[in-house]
């Protein structure tokens, strides 16, 4: 049995396209997952665009934020069977033995492999998944939100896990494309003021923001981390696609504040580091998330208390893939949702 699917075939600019495959087959720990919706990702686009900085295994199926149905489980597979509504996690691949696993940290393994650039992904029919990276999906929560926690588990990791928010404190987000309206969503919830910031072809981006009771601003940010006592913001998270933010992000926040970084910047910083001691702040990385992050984060969806619909801005079947993307792309959409059944 043949599906389509969405499939990143080389490292040229373009080089996707819908083709056919063989339904998977699964091992003793796996299941067998119809897929419901998949969330197209920046870095789906970026593999789309050529302009990665990740090594992927050509050709690929793209796609890592996923949900749906288990419709065949593997031999070994225990407390999960046909018809549960599941999400699943991005990690399809880790070593067991790494000190990081081992540790419950099984995002940090550094061989750890993810769907859609290590392993095929979702936007197909049916995907193989490793039984232990699945969540139990709530009746009352919808596949097409249900899809979107994977972006939701990495704004709560850099946060929640990876920042040290007060009630009260005020907080700049950097960045406002999908993963910087969820961390100041995140924010929030947290108990923070919170400043989204972007450029002025964001203007639309940042009004999704202020859905989540965030200010948006456009430009310079320095007058609204100073309004406080003039020593700047309490903490600041780059979720920006670029590496000259982290001087603006240094620039912004108070003497013994900190800064969480989630956004890729792949360029080679330019400027000196030397306010980063002087102001004896704190600067955390941020990378993906584990499974006591998803099972936290499903239940705020499930409570309503994080709503992903201002971030929704379509659902389209899996043949118009291409749309979806350019939407996205040309920032007419954040984020874009497939329906492969």
């Amino acid at each position: 049995m043949k599906s389509a699917a969405v499939v990143n075939f080389a490292p040229e600019r373009g080089a996707v396209e819908i083709r056919e495959i063989d339904r998977p087959a699964i091992g003793p720990e796996d299941v067998l997952l119809e897929v419901a919706n998949v969330g197209v990702c920046g870095s789906d686009l970026h593999q789309w665009t050529a302009d990665h900085s990740w090594p992927v295994n050509y050709p690929v199926v793209l796609g890592h934020e996923f949900g749906g149905r288990i419709v065949e489980t593997g031999a070994a597979v225990e407390h999960w069977q046909e018809g549960d509504r599941v999400v699943s996690e991005t990690a399809a691949i880790i070593d067991p033995h790494n000190p990081m696993t081992r540790r419950g940290m099984y995002n940090l393994d550094p061989t750890r492999k993810g769907f859609g650039y290590g392993v095929d992904g979702a936007m197909t029919k049916y995907v193989r998944v490793p039984s232990r990276i699945l969540h139990a999906v709530p009746d009352e929560l919808p596949f097409e939100h249900a899809c979107l926690t994977e972006p939701c588990c990495v704004a709560y990791n850099a946060v929640v896990r990876n920042a040290r928010i007060e009630p009260g404190d005020r907080v700049i987000v950097l960045g406002p494309g999908t993963i910087g309206i969820l961390c100041a969503a995140m924010a929030r919830l947290c108990g923070a003021e919170v400043a989204l910031v972007g450029l002025e072809s964001d203007r639309q981006r940042l009004a999704i923001a202020k859905q989540y009771g965030c200010e948006g601003i456009v430009g310079d940010a320095l007058p609204w981390a100073l309004q406080r006592d003039g020593m700047g913001c309490d903490g600041v998270i780059d979720a920006a696609g670029a590496s000259v933010t982290l001087k603006l992000a240094i620039d912004l926040v108070r003497p013994a504040g900190w800064i969480s970084k989630v956004g890729w910047g792949p360029q080679p910083l330019g400027f000196n580091l030397d306010p980063l001691v002087q102001k004896n702040v704190t600067l955390q990385g941020s990378f993906s998330h584990n499974w006591p992050i998803w099972e936290r984060v499903l239940a705020l969806l499930a409570s309503g208390q994080l709503d992903v619909r201002p971030i929704l801005g379509g659902v389209w079947p899996l043949d118009q893939w291409h749309e979806a993307f350019e939407k996205m792309h040309s920032g007419e959409v954040v984020k874009s949702v497939l329906r492969p059944i």
